[in-house]
């Protein structure tokens, strides 16, 4: 649910990776690309380069360490916070049917829910909340399931309300007043979607499906709400949690997500859904460009992706052979995902990775996105 887990950690012992490709006519950069994801001590890497020459996928590991079941190119993973890119899409779609204002106070919708410690929801806005500018506490910081085998362990199947979560956020002082700094913070998107749910009446998870899933035929993303499990092919997450013997973590109510990282999904669904996105079939023009409006990110941010601004449940990442890309990574325990989508919407990549891999030195970070960034540049497929 935060790429803060991007910035420290301690790696997963390597697993030894048996290298596939899901295509006879897969590229050799891609697969080489993602055996170098895979040698950095991951447990299986999946990547998905399309544009208008097709498709292509590399695979490298293993689904399920236990069976030794190979990567496939269609497993489902867990997304983390590229659940937000659906959720801030959903948002300005109430935008532009004139059913939520950007420049609506978070009290105007959830009276009384932002307040305590220095948090006031009468000067936060919900731009600022999609665009993590309005500085409060991100709960995933003190978030005890999240931190330790054994608190995971024993939480792992528990439901978690969205106002437990901003409870945890109004224990804490922002970290700025509104508007006058950036910090991630995935409280703001827990509040985002209790903001959907207060002006349609239904679960930010209803909008999500009815809005964004049904319409593009994305069959194999779902909204889990309680249900722990991945259905069907899957990729098994593992983490270590920063220490000890890694576990596997695939089973978890994500409900401690919600808005800010639940949704389940694969590589082909969400290349489908960032191009339709950037490419203009989800949102009126006016609201696209106010999605596409970015600030700067901070140092820590930054020091992953030099850089990079960040607008509205999307981020602008630049490339050094020309331009950027569009995009939003996620991160839960045992799951990476890190994809990126062309300013036309023509090309699009997405590559997932199970396991801590190498945190420390950002090595499996770099791998995963020198990997994007050279599908994007490749004037053709090698």
């Amino acid at each position: 649910m935060t790429t803060s887990a991007v910035l420290a950690g301690v790696a997963l012992a390597p697993v030894a990776a048996q290298a596939s490709t899901a295509h006879a006519r897969t590229p050799n950069a891609l697969q080489r690309q993602v055996n170098a994801i895979s040698s950095t001590g991951t447990v299986g890497v999946l990547a998905e380069s399309t544009g208008p020459g097709g498709r292509r996928y590399a695979t490298a590991g293993t689904a399920d360490p236990t069976t030794g079941a190979p990567v496939r190119p269609a497993d489902t993973f867990r997304i983390g916070s590229s659940t937000k890119t659906f959720v801030a899409t959903v948002m300005l779609q109430l935008v532009g049917e004139g059913r939520v204002s950007l420049n609506d106070t978070v009290d105007h919708w959830l009276p009384g829910v932002v307040s305590g410690n220095g948090n006031d929801g009468r000067n936060i806005t919900v731009r600022q909340l999609l665009q993590h500018t309005g500085g409060l506490y991100d709960y995933t910081d003190d978030l005890p399931a999240i931190a330790s085998t054994a608190n995971f362990q024993a939480d792992r199947f528990k439901h978690t309300n969205p106002e437990q979560l901003v409870a945890i956020a109004m224990r804490h002082k922002p970290y700025f007043a509104p508007g006058t700094n950036w910090h991630y913070s995935n409280t703001d998107y827990i509040l985002a979607g209790m903001i959907i749910q207060r002006a349609t009446g239904n679960t930010w998870g209803h909008e999500v499906q009815q809005r964004i899933i049904e319409p593009l035929g994305l069959r194999h993303t779902k909204v889990p709400g309680d249900d722990p499990y991945l259905h069907g092919p899957h990729l098994e997450g593992y983490s270590n949690f920063g220490s000890g013997p890694a576990i596997n973590v695939t089973d978890v109510n994500m409900s401690r997500g919600g808005a800010a990282g639940e949704l389940v999904s694969t590589a082909a669904d969400l290349s489908r859904f960032y191009r339709a996105l950037v490419g203009g079939r989800l949102l009126p023009p006016a609201q696209l460009a106010q999605m596409q409006t970015t600030v700067p990110v901070n140092e820590d941010f930054n020091t992953v992706w030099p850089g990079a601004r960040y607008g509205l449940g999307l981020m602008w990442i630049p490339l050094k052979c020309g331009g950027g890309y569009w995009g939003h990574g996620g991160d839960v325990n045992g799951y990476s995902t890190r994809d990126g989508v062309s300013p036309d919407g023509k090309r699009s990549v997405v590559v997932e990775e199970t396991g801590d891999g190498t945190l420390a030195g950002l090595k499996t970070e770099h791998a995963m996105d020198s990997l994007v960034a050279q599908q994007l540049c490749a004037p053709h497929w090698k």
